[in-house]
């Protein structure tokens, strides 16, 4: 499981902090928000003290009609010890109670002028991207007509020679040798690239290269959805290779599988092209359009025909 700071979604989010600036390391464990609203009237009872808090302008409008000192308890029960951050949304002013016992308790508070709904979202579909089961992969992945292409195979079989030809042909490189990919959700994959190698890619022989400043930021992706797989390997001539596409063989990352082609290697075979021709045939199969169905479908319309006129030429 991945770790985010409240920091993090501070600087992410552009969040103006308030109070509790000592507590901006704060780890957050769970993508789950809390909209305190039963907690505003005082009922504490299942308070999910360990979610980042959202106040907004239905919560507050309701605190400040209450007394001065159940406002106080209030807060001081909202800022429990294992509270990640309070985030008060819709540009209304932050309570003065819970500043003094954020304070207290060095629980950050954050401030936003996005509307409360709308804020809840972004913060939700981050905390989720981050917070999603993530592994790492030895490859490529580069962005070719829309899909992630991840490019494996062993070492020096010429990953990223081949990715550097994608890119020079417009393509968009994501990451190089090393690919962390985060499980979204069941069958979603998201690949981004270490914050150390990212726009970087190493070629044998030249050494690394700065892809961004080499070619341009439209040379780059910074994240991107993996969906298909080139597994690279040495040509075996006692090896039966895949001739019309029919059979769909899967990889499996994670609890999610994605398709997986096996592309042969050796001199002459032009690999950058045969990946974008993979990339286009992947989409036309998800349009519901199979070049090697339909084929299979004619030939065996063919062969049947044929048959059956061999058959009544033998009744005849």
């Amino acid at each position: 499981m991945s770790c985010v700071t409240v920091e993090d979604v501070q600087k992410k989010l552009q969040l103006e902090l308030c109070a509790g600036g000592t507590g901006l390391h704060r780890s957050i464990h769970r993508s789950d928000i809390s909209r305190p609203g039963l907690e505003m009237a005082g009922y504490f009872n299942f308070y999910p003290a360990d979610r980042i808090q959202l106040l907004g302008k239905t919560e507050l409008s309701f605190f400040a009609m209450l007394e001065k000192e159940k406002r106080v308890i209030r807060m001081t029960k909202l800022c429990a010890s294992t509270t990640p951050a309070v985030i008060v949304a819709n540009g209304v002013d932050v309570p003065i109670e819970l500043l003094e016992a954020a304070e207290k308790e060095n629980i950050p508070v954050l401030k936003t002028d996005v509307p409360t709904t709308r804020f809840s979202g972004m913060l939700t579909n981050y905390l989720e991207g981050q917070l999603a089961p993530m592994t790492t992969m030895h490859g490529v992945l580069v962005d070719v007509y829309g899909v992630g292409v991840l490019i494996t195979g062993k070492s020096g079989v010429g990953k990223s020679e081949i990715a550097l030809e994608l890119i020079k042909r417009g393509h968009r490189l994501v990451a190089d040798d090393l690919v962390e990919i985060r499980e979204v959700s069941k069958n979603v994959l998201i690949g981004t690239p270490p914050k150390l190698i990212e726009h970087m890619l190493e070629i044998r022989g030249v050494g690394i290269i700065d892809i961004m400043n080499l070619l341009g930021a439209s040379a780059i992706r910074n994240n991107k959805r993996v969906l298909l797989n080139i597994d690279l390997e040495i040509w075996d001539p006692d090896k039966m290779y895949e001739r019309l596409g029919l059979d769909e063989v899967k990889l499996k990352i994670m609890d999610s599988e994605i398709t997986k082609l096996t592309i042969p290697v050796r001199p002459g075979r032009n690999l950058a092209v045969i990946i974008e021709v993979a990339a286009m045939d992947y989409r036309m199969k998800r349009l519901g359009v199979n070049a090697a169905k339909e084929f299979s479908d004619k030939l065996n319309s063919e062969i049947n025909q044929s048959v059956n006129q061999l058959n009544g030429e033998e009744n005849f």
